[in-house]
């Protein structure tokens, strides 16, 4: 974990309130946070229409913040475990993220702008990080990472690109 990576989640928490915060402005926006074990901080906020947020942590000390504006962009969040981070920004339209961690320690920043944007990412292990930056139309990403200390960078622009990382 970077000084730089705990500075930039650490000011999107102030800006948008950490604790089990979350914010839907307009119209027909939704959140489903089901959270198990203790310590847990989400911090969410949607503007536009039809935007659809879940987030299901298990474990302790997991941290889940995520805003979005347009319209019907969705994130859906899995983590178990411990001190895992996952980070999610979405403008446009028809973006969709999924992320899923299991182990410790694991970050995941998801930045998508534009429209139908899909991001993936699946991290297990400790230590993990994956950042996922696509801003255009059209482009897709996925990033499986399994074991300890790997570090996945996908950037994207423009249309119909695709990125897929592996690593064990």
């Amino acid at each position: 974990m970077t000084k730089a990576y705990h500075i930039k989640t650490a000011a999107l928490a102030l800006l948008i309130g950490v604790g089990a915060a979350s914010t839907s402005f307009a119209d027909s926006n939704r959140v489903s946070i089901s959270q198990f074990g203790r310590d847990h901080s989400i911090g969410a906020s949607q503007g536009g229409q039809y935007n659809r947020l879940n987030v299901f942590q298990r474990g302790h000390s997991n941290l889940s913040i995520h805003t979005q504006d347009g319209r019907r962009n969705s994130v859906s969040v899995e983590q178990s475990g411990r001190m895992n981070d996952a980070v999610t920004g979405q403008i446009g339209r028809n973006n969709r993220s999924v992320t899923g961690q299991s182990g410790r320690y694991n970050n995941s920043v998801t930045t998508q702008s534009g429209r139908c944007n899909i991001a993936g990412v699946a991290q297990f292990g400790r230590n993990n990080t994956a950042d996922v930056d696509q801003a255009g139309k059209c482009n897709a990403v996925g990033v499986i990472q399994t074991g300890n200390g790997n570090h996945a960078t996908s950037r994207q622009s423009g249309r119909g690109n695709v990125s897929v990382i592996v690593q064990d």
